[in-house]
């Protein structure tokens, strides 16, 4: 940590909704670089400031600031520059010096404690001194605000945030309940809160502190899948990271509850607790999908024999049972689940209900996941589909949260929807999509129960499968010209826990032997940058080819593997600009991928079809970065589906290298060639739902480079992470209850 005083030279940029500045200060003789979150900084202030010296690339050494303090200036002559830089409204030079000729050495004691003095100097009436007194109390109070916040660990952007949040009243509200920012403030978890609260002397067991900390572990055990967290698991993690007692943690998860801001249920003689946004949404769903499945649809006039043999004899095809039985369910059933793995036929009965129900006159929407999954499901329909996001319509409500149009009172207009890819929808979209649906439209859910489950909570697409709440059909049949496919045969093999058939001759699935992982390595890079290229010429090494890794971490985990990939594929360049954002080094050219849902990113379409603007970029987008603007502090990105975003510096933390991505974000995506290295790993992880999820990502080719004996151990694992979800038992416990009956 490094330390410099000196004056504001010249303001580069400045953005005045955040407070992130590009200044030149002064110091002594030489001219410093400094870049950070510095709110109502001007010209020919003086600084105090602490931060960490950077190399920038294309602008050199620069001070990345992380506090700052200002320095009043004490002589007459530094009284009227400091006044007359403009750093106050209403004050220029001009009335700068009269101030000071007035005033002399008191003139800050006048402007902080008498400021209606003012009006004796000429040229200064109540309208000017009313401007003068809420420009200058304004910066003092956001000045006050973050040395009060910076003295306990609080970033200068993280203040800011708070600042907008509470105003003058942050000191106050801080000092009573530092917890109160985990709730309020985004970005500002149970850590940072608990830094605050025990530099201020707040108890270890505070009830603030105590019914945060609950909060905070039910919530990073939700982050791992999960939609709740039982109430033992509870009570031993409490005790040990909030470091109280067994009683404590008790008493305060019963005061959370009866002041609603937690629930317990007893599932299956277990005390589960949830937070409120999970325990709704499960509820939401539940009551749904039975009002759904058991509800009134209009009867269709459909000869749906006649129609499967017409849809047959016009592709040339022939139906196995259980994809006749997937077409003839959407004529009782108001709710079908269709499941199988690659080459079942999922795309051909999509197609041929859909051109079924448009004879009927009925009007079919589709959606899924991921642009990615939707842009594939456009293409083997030839019929738009969209993002599961963008036919609920994002937006945002009038307090700037995020919100969707489409709901319970503007639902969808369609008389069927197929949703694809089902398996990656947690709970918290499935309850905000079946939210949209009327009563008396046909859903459709289309998914391999076989995937891994979504990223996000819940385990919704087993859950609904094993709850028996809806008519379910599991594709087994491999279609003829998939079984050519030795990617569609060892899928099927690797989940019947049988290992893949290996470098069969001329065929789509390939194993390279290599025990050391730097060896594995070297292959991987050796791949992609040389022998696949040469190997099929039309396949582009960034846009063809993805390499899929089990893990994020270790030398062949994703972050090695993307530092390694970036210096063969897209090395350092004097044309092309960089920007280092931590531990990476983002460079124009670069392969990048969205790696959390951010609600508030505007993009453009820059060619297609679809929408022109909109908002919203996603978990797992993949794209490639166009442009870095050091003067506008400004990153722009344009993905696979021809969306144009403009990220500014502050949101880089949500962008990963994706030369290499880990199998989980390759989840609802397709590549023509897929590489993954197989080696040990950790037991949990290593399994075989992973393998199969991996594989299934390739429609021409795989390579697997590594070691036998791993891929073996991960087809014989069926361990995997335990999902607590309650969304199958509630349903079951309706269904078995009088409620239905």
């Amino acid at each position: 940590m490094s330390e410099i005083q000196g004056t504001v030279d010249e303001i580069v940029f400045q953005n005045n909704d955040n407070g992130y500045v590009v200044a030149k200060v002064k110091n002594g003789n030489k001219k410093i670089t400094i870049v950070g979150t510095i709110p109502y900084i001007t010209e020919g202030q003086e600084l105090k400031l602490t931060g960490q010296w950077v190399i920038h690339p294309q602008f050199g050494q620069q001070l990345m600031v992380e506090s700052c303090e200002e320095i009043m200036p004490a002589t007459l002559l530094g009284i009227e520059r400091y006044l007359a830089s403009g750093v106050i409204t209403g004050i220029g030079p001009v009335t700068a010096k009269k101030i000071v000729d007035k005033f002399g050495d008191k003139t800050f004691d006048i402007l902080e404690n008498d400021i209606s003095r003012l009006a004796e100097i000429d040229g200064i009436g109540e309208k000017k001194i009313g401007l003068i007194y809420e420009s200058y109390f304004k910066q003092r109070e956001v000045k006050g605000i973050m040395v009060f916040l910076q003295g306990y660990g609080v970033t200068p952007n993280q203040c800011m945030k708070i600042y907008k949040r509470f105003g003058a009243d942050s000191i106050s509200v801080v000092k009573e309940n530092p917890y109160i920012l985990t709730e309020e403030v985004s970005g500002i978890g149970f850590k940072t809160a608990d830094k605050i609260a025990r530099s201020l002397g707040v108890e270890v067991n505070s009830p603030y502190r105590i019914q945060s900390g609950i909060k905070y572990l039910i919530n990073e055990f939700c982050t791992l899948g999960n939609t709740y967290m039982p109430m033992e698991k509870l009570l031993k993690e409490g005790v040990d990271i909030l470091c109280v007692s067994k009683e404590d943690i008790e008493k305060n998860v019963i005061e959370s509850t009866l002041e609603g801001k937690i629930k317990i249920e007893t599932i299956e003689g277990e005390d589960c607790v949830f937070t409120l946004p999970y325990y709704y949404c499960e509820l939401g769903v539940t009551k749904k999908i039975l009002t759904m499945a058991f509800g009134q649809y209009e009867v269709l006039n459909v000869d749906i024999d006649r129609e499967i043999k017409d849809f047959e004899k016009k592709y040339n095809i022939g139906f196995a049972p259980s994809q006749i039985e997937a077409i003839r369910g959407i004529v009782d059933n108001g709710v079908e689940i269709i499941t199988g793995g690659p080459g079942t036929g999922k795309t051909t009965i999509i197609n041929c209900i859909i051109e079924i129900f448009e004879k009927a006159g009925m009007k079919v929407l589709m959606g899924a996941p991921t642009g990615r999954a939707a842009k594939r499901m456009t293409e083997a329909t030839g019929r738009e589909a969209k993002t599961i996001h963008r036919l609920l319509e994002l937006g945002y409500s009038e307090d700037e949260n995020m919100d969707f149009s489409k709901g319970e009172n503007s639902p969808l207009e369609g008389d069927v929807l197929i949703i694809d890819e089902a398996s990656m929808v947690d709970i918290m979209l499935m309850n905000s999509l079946l939210k949209a649906v009327s009563l008396g439209t046909r859903i459709i859910i289309v998914g391999d129960v076989d995937q891994l489950p979504s990223v996000g909570p819940g385990n919704v697409l087993r859950d609904l499968i094993e709850s028996g709440c809806a008519k379910v059909v599991k594709l087994k049949d491999i279609f003829r010209q998939s079984k050519e496919s030795m990617i569609v045969v060892n899928a099927h093999r690797i989940n019947n826990g049988e290992m893949p058939l290996l470098n069969e001759k001329n065929k789509d699935f390939y194993f390279i032997k290599e025990e050391e992982p730097n060896y594995i390595l070297t292959t991987l890079i050796d791949l992609i940058n040389t022998r696949l290229p040469k190997f099929n010429p039309s396949w582009n090494k960034l846009q063809h080819i993805q390499i899929l890794s089990p893990m994020r971490k270790g030398t062949l985990g994703v972050q090695n593997l993307n530092t390694e990939l970036q210096k063969i594929l897209n090395p350092p360049d004097p044309q092309k600009a960089e920007k280092k954002y931590r531990d990476t080094i983002f460079r124009v050219g670069d392969k990048v991928m969205q790696t959390k849902n951010n609600y508030s990113l505007k993009w453009t379409r820059i060619a297609g079809e679809g929408e022109n603007e909109g908002i919203g970029v996603f978990n797992g987008d993949v794209g490639f970065i166009q442009q870095i603007d050091e003067e506008e502090n400004a990153l722009t990105v344009v993905f696979d589906d021809e969306r144009l975003v403009v990220y500014d510096f502050v949101y880089l933390d949500e962008l990963d290298l994706a030369y290499a991505i880990t199998i989980h974000k390759s989840q609802g995506s397709e590549f023509p060639v897929v590489i993954m290295p197989s080696f040990m790993g950790p037991p949990m992880l290593m399994n075989k739902n992973l393998l199969y999820t991996g594989i299934t990502r390739a429609k021409k080719m795989v390579v697997v480079v590594g070691s036998v004996k791993a891929l073996h151990f991960m087809i014989n694992n069926n361990r995997s992470f335990e999902r607590y979800s309650s969304l199958k038992w509630r349903i079951q416990h309706i269904i078995n209850s009088d409620v239905l009956k």
